[in-house]
């Protein structure tokens, strides 16, 4: 399986996103030199996509007729 992909903030590439944060990855164009210089964006924290739908309201009275489980 893929890890999922998102824009980095600093270049725009489209890069993997594991564990939270953006991987390692060169910043776009051709290198000049033999070092390996990675891009300012590799390994940020990645921003949350949408939050979580919540499965129920806590706060929500219970339906009419449900009773307590315990």
């Amino acid at each position: 399986m893929s890890s999922p992909r998102r824009a980095c903030p600093v270049c725009t590439r489209e890069i993997a996103v594991v564990g939270g944060r953006f991987a390692r990855h060169d910043p776009p164009g051709r290198r000049t030199v033999l070092e390996l210089v990675s891009c300012p964006g590799s390994r940020r924290i990645a921003p949350m996509m949408a939050p979580a739908e919540k499965l129920f309201d806590p706060e929500e009275p219970p339906f009419p007729g449900q009773q307590p489980l315990f």
